[in-house]
């Protein structure tokens, strides 16, 4: 079965994925005990990650250690850095890098962030699916997750899930 490349994502009624400063305290007002959003058997399907430099720095200001360590990762930088185990800092063309990717055999390829990636990926049509939380807040401003002046892709819903705490996710598949 060929790889598919996933955007799993959660953004604000509005369409942001932070406030202003990169901030991420509005993702704590749907955190549940026990409740992981359908992540823990996403992340089963998944062996290797795609996400941005900034993303990755912001995550590593929160843990101890990377979370995806024992997959491959590929941070989208503009400023090479040297490997950290199997976390690579990718300073080419991210075209070129899914396109190598999905020629290759293994499970699917999780796009982890943040909107400057999935931005380039919606200009070549390069995201299969898109599993996007909503949250239940308006933000008003931060960083949108999709920009404009991209090319209009049509999507086909697969699902549609509503939780209790108000958190509504979609998946679709292009």
């Amino acid at each position: 079965m060929p790889r598919k490349v996933i955007l799993f994502i959660a953004c604000s009624l509005d369409g942001f994925i932070a406030k202003p400063n990169d901030d991420l305290s509005f993702l704590s007002i749907v955190q549940k005990e026990g409740e992981d959003y359908g992540y823990g058997e996403f992340i089963q399907a998944v062996d290797t990650v795609i996400l941005g430099r900034k993303t990755y720095d912001w995550v590593m200001t929160q843990v101890p250690a990377f979370p995806h360590a024992d997959k491959d990762t590929y941070v989208i930088t503009h400023t090479p850095r040297p490997d950290i185990g199997k976390t690579k800092f990718y300073a080419g063309d991210l075209k070129d890098l899914l396109t190598k990717l999905k020629s290759e055999p293994g499970k699917n390829i999780f796009i982890d962030g943040g909107a400057a990636v999935v931005n380039v990926l919606l200009h070549d049509h390069l995201i299969d699916e898109y599993i996007i939380s909503i949250i239940p807040i308006l933000l008003g401003s931060g960083t949108r997750l999709f920009n404009d002046n991209r090319p209009e892709q049509k999507l086909q819903l697969l699902a549609a899930k509503h939780f209790d705490t108000g958190l509504v996710q979609l998946h679709y598949k292009s």
